[in-house]
């Protein structure tokens, strides 16, 4: 519901910006289709969360997640079937696996990633520039405020082993591309 005074301002901005990530699934689904392997929802999480913690173990990736060990073991010997990920024994520790990107893993991260940053360049290219400014402070704002404790897990934090700026923000260190780097063709 708008707030008075405000244009198009949500009421609530937990609503707003819950409209929002759902725009962001779509926009995100964009172009997906082509890209192989094809991956589910849950493989591409467990991709980044390996991605953001390389030689993480089977543990570890469970909690992450929020899934049980028989689940993550499943998930991750589909991902290893597919030949995105690897498992292997530690070094030290003879009864824990680290799991690990292959180059096929980052190669459909990275083609992914090309993708979502397209299709948001296309979007924020039709924003007003001072409008892609404050949407930026915002998300770096909310992402510094998601790294921090969360209230309902205590002392762990909700980006997990995600860095506040790292792969997954997409190319270089700001949530969203320069509007310079806006392609002319939306």
């Amino acid at each position: 519901m708008p707030r008075p005074g405000r244009s198009g301002a949500y009421e609530d901005p937990a609503a707003a910006l819950g409209a929002a990530a759902d725009l962001l699934a779509v926009l995100h689904a964009r172009g997906q289709d082509g890209v192989e392997p094809a991956v589910s929802p849950s493989q591409l999480r467990a991709l980044i969360a390996v991605e953001g913690a390389e030689g993480v173990n089977l543990r570890t990736l469970g909690e992450v997640l929020g899934s049980r060990p028989p689940s993550v073991t499943r998930l991750c010997d589909r991902l290893e079937a597919m030949g995105l990920l690897t498992r292997s024994p530690h070094p030290s520790r003879r009864r824990e696996v680290e799991v690990r990107l292959t180059r096929q893993g980052r190669a459909l991260l990275d083609e992914r990633r090309a993708i979502r940053v397209r299709e948001l360049s296309a979007v924020l290219g039709r924003m007003a520039p001072e409008a892609v400014e404050a949407l930026v402070a915002g998300l770096e704002a909310f992402r510094e405020a998601a790294a921090g404790p969360s209230p309902a897990a205590g002392s762990s934090t909700a980006a997990g082993p995600f860095p506040a700026a790292g792969p997954s923000a997409g190319a270089g260190s700001s949530a969203a591309p320069a509007p310079a780097s806006v392609p002319d063709s939306a």
